[in-house]
């Protein structure tokens, strides 16, 4: 297909010296990471690891959905992973408008009504990191002896802040 010509040209030049063939898929730091999907983000990166490292989960808003929630219990108890970060971060666009007007520009966009969509849009992101960070810590298939961490990235100066 022409439209995907490049990037499986970038893809050819990746596999000519792929390593992680064989890989067992664990995480070989024990980390799992929440994250946002904004490109301007490198979690792996941003903490030193390398690929096969940690698990990466990524969503709008870096937010720990039911789905990352179910992803993380698989990580804990298969993948051996022992620290997970809820990592959001600053100039996020779900942090940055009201469900509301979120929701009005999507559909102007797409030409269609979003307003029956759930966009989980953070109105105050220290709050929502300790409330995910909490979800994780209660939930009843996580081990009390997990670290859980909630940070907030700096995407101008590439820092991480832990906010619990």
């Amino acid at each position: 297909m022409p439209d995907f010509e490049d990037l499986i040209a970038a893809n050819r030049t990746f596999a000519e010296d792929f390593g992680l063939s064989g890989f067992d898929g664990v995480a070989h730091a024990g980390v799992a990471v929440v994250t946002c999907m904004d490109s301007r983000i490198d979690p792996l990166g941003m903490l030193g690891l390398k690929p096969g490292d940690a698990k990466i989960l990524r969503n709008p808003g870096g937010r720990v959905t039911d789905q990352a929630l179910v992803a993380l219990v698989v990580a804990v108890h298969m993948l051996k992973v022992e620290r997970i970060l809820v990592i959001e971060h600053t100039r996020c666009a779900m942090a940055s408008s009201s469900e509301d007007e979120l929701r009005a520009q999507i559909g102007a966009r797409a030409g269609s009504d979003a307003s029956w969509m759930s966009l989980g849009v953070i109105e105050d992101q220290e709050k929502t990191i300790r409330a995910d960070v909490k979800k994780v810590e209660s939930h009843p298939l996580v081990p009390s002896d997990v670290l859980v961490g909630g940070f907030l990235y700096d995407v101008d100066t590439g820092l991480l802040n832990q906010v619990v």
